[in-house]
């Protein structure tokens, strides 16, 4: 995963509230077999309706998610954020995440921005009004911030998901930090044990 450091960009509003995973990506689109090309998938059910507002044009190159309470509910399927992030979102702002689509967020470089509540109405409203508005998350100093509207609020990301995000490790990225010490034991165990080394 890529290093991210701040987002910075223009927003969608995505005025709903309990959005679940299977509306972020329906089950038909889970036969997929690689990681990428979900963005197609990203809430196909409701692109059907012209007026939904992932078909307006004003927020065709939006960086940024913002939604009501509660988003990423339902099923554990990593496919959600594979669709937000193929689709080229880089955060999602809301004042509640489902934990496990949070955690997935984080283990795939996708920023889960957690605002009091009350904060994604207001930013809701001003990017309806003004589609150009810029957002900015910076995760190093957790912090949202839209400056057109005096508004900066912190948001809550613990040590070790910040250091995930700045540094672009994944779980491998980080199992690999350690891999000198996996080498030394490894050449040094009893033969007796265990090997996942095949032998023909």
């Amino acid at each position: 995963m890529n290093p991210v450091r701040i987002v910075s960009g223009t927003a969608l509003p995505l005025d709903r509230s309990d959005v679940d995973t299977d509306q972020i990506i329906p089950a038909e689109w889970l036969k997929r077999v690689e990681r990428t090309g979900f963005g197609k998938g990203l809430f196909s059910t409701w692109r059907d309706d012209r007026d939904f507002v992932l078909n307006d044009e004003r927020f065709a190159h939006a960086s940024i998610l913002v939604a009501g309470p509660n988003f990423g509910t339902g099923s554990s399927r990593e496919h959600a954020v594979w669709a937000l992030m193929d689709y080229g979102f880089q955060a999602v702002v809301s004042p509640r995440f489902s934990d496990i689509f949070r955690n997935n967020c984080t283990k795939n470089g996708l920023v889960p921005v957690v605002v009091p509540e009350g904060v994604e109405r207001q930013l809701l409203d001003a990017i309806e009004a003004d589609p150009a508005l810029e957002l900015t998350v910076d995760v190093d100093r957790r912090v949202l911030e839209a400056p057109a509207l005096g508004l900066t609020v912190e948001f809550p990301l613990d040590e070790a998901t910040r250091e995930r995000f700045l540094e672009g490790l994944d779980d491998v990225g980080i199992t690999l930090r350690n891999a000198a010490a996996i080498d030394t034991y490894e050449a040094t165990r009893s033969a007796w044990l265990p090997t996942a080394t095949a032998t023909v």
